[in-house]
């Protein structure tokens, strides 16, 4: 039952990417949906239920929700305006770097991590520039693509952080009501900076946004929160990883989206070092595991990243 529901999330994820390219509306009004959408669905029921919770939330609880929040909506700004710019198998492979922005970042702040893991790290980047050179061959919109999903996994990588911090005091209906709706409301002022409508789109647009709300946090990262629970938290993050090949494929078979040979192979750079990096600081977590208790890891980033 857990690979069936393994599978299910895969595809979700997988799914999300071509789905968003395809969607005819502006990036910034299918992440506000997204994300309003999924805040009603997720978390309004925290909001009933668990009602105490809220009103015993510090100013700790959040400042870290809403530094994840704001992580978030930037990530979300930036991973689908990449996949109105670039192809959608290099906009979700450099958006998954979030495992290895999440590295490095460790490293930044002087904690040790396995030599393995900066093996992996340098494999994963290399991919990187590997990706970037080729896009660059084919148009500057491209390359700048690129470079927004790149930050897009940073900012994964620091909502992860935040989310971690913000999960250590607070249940996770609570958090994913406060983070998912904070999201949207930052969003819906963007939207409004950059003059994009919310609104007034043609049905298949609507229908794309909906898909993505579905396929992505209901069916993708639901499912890995489940799973979390029950199998290893390395296996469910090594399994994640199949969503770079999952969306590489879907995007050619429906999006028929051809790339230089040169594009998978950093496609296969980037698999290849994020599975070393997880796998490394998988090693490390179990050796840290007797130190200290387990903290409720955050919900993942919602769409093309972990």
């Amino acid at each position: 039952m857990n690979i069936f529901l393994a599978l299910v999330g895969v595809l979700g994820v997988s799914a999300s990417g071509p789905i968003m390219a395809a969607t005819a509306a502006p990036a910034l009004a299918i992440a506000f949906w997204r994300n309003a959408i999924g805040a009603v669905l997720m978390g309004a029921p925290a909001a009933v239920v668990h009602r105490r919770a809220f009103r015993a939330l510090t100013g700790r609880d959040y400042k870290w929700t809403a530094v994840a929040a704001l992580a978030l909506a930037l990530h979300f700004a930036c991973f689908i305006t990449a996949l109105q710019m670039t192809s959608v198998a290099a906009a979700t492979a450099l958006v998954c770097l979030q495992a290895g922005w999440i590295a490095l970042f460790n490293v930044l702040r002087g904690i040790r991590v396995a030599p393995v893991v900066l093996v992996g790290l340098a494999a994963a980047f290399a991919g990187v520039v590997v990706i970037s050179g080729f896009d660059l061959g084919l148009s500057r919109e491209a390359l700048i693509g690129d470079l927004l999903a790149v930050a897009g996994g940073a900012l994964a990588g620091v909502y992860t952080i935040a989310g971690g911090k913000a999960r250590e005091t607070m249940a996770t209906g609570t958090y994913t009501t406060l983070c998912y709706g904070a999201c949207a409301v930052l969003l819906l002022g963007l939207c409004a900076a950059f003059r994009q409508p919310i609104v007034g789109f043609p049905p298949a647009a609507w229908l794309g946004i909906l898909a993505v709300t579905l396929v992505a946090q209901i069916l993708g990262h639901t499912v890995f929160n489940h799973l979390l629970a029950v199998i290893s938290p390395l296996v469910v993050s090594m399994i994640i990883l199949l969503e770079i090949p999952g969306a590489a494929i879907l995007a050619a078979v429906f999006l028929h989206e051809q790339l230089p040979a040169g594009t998978y192979a950093g496609l296969a750079l980037i698999l290849a070092g994020l599975a070393v990096v997880v796998a490394g600081q998988g090693r490390n977590r179990r050796r840290a595991a007797a130190a200290a208790p387990a903290v409720p890891p955050a919900p993942p980033a919602l769409g093309g990243e972990l």
